[in-house]
């Protein structure tokens, strides 16, 4: 099990991008969650198997239609780290 979170960054507001993210998580069947920074960025902290993260990683750079993904910022989380549950929206 792997845990990472990743920054998105470029025009992902407003434009679905959290739904986006719990769709494709929940397709993948992934765990963790997504939420929008005030800077305007997207964070979200993916948990699962290696292959299904590199997965989701691909879907984000890509984004929904109306998103223009300019970067992404992943970081590994400690394996010891909390075990997450579903897939779910923070605000």
């Amino acid at each position: 099990m792997k845990t990472v979170q990743i920054i998105v960054t470029g025009r992902v507001q407003g434009v679905g991008f959290r739904y986006f993210t719990v769709r494709c998580a929940n397709d993948l069947g992934l765990c963790g969650w997504v939420r929008n920074l005030p800077d305007g960025s997207v964070e979200t902290a993916i948990q699962g198997q290696g292959e299904k993260i590199e997965e989701m990683i691909k879907l984000l750079k890509q984004g929904p239609g109306a998103a223009n993904v300019s970067g992404l910022e992943i970081k590994e989380i400690e394996s010891g780290s909390e075990e997450l549950s579903g897939f779910a929206m923070r605000f």
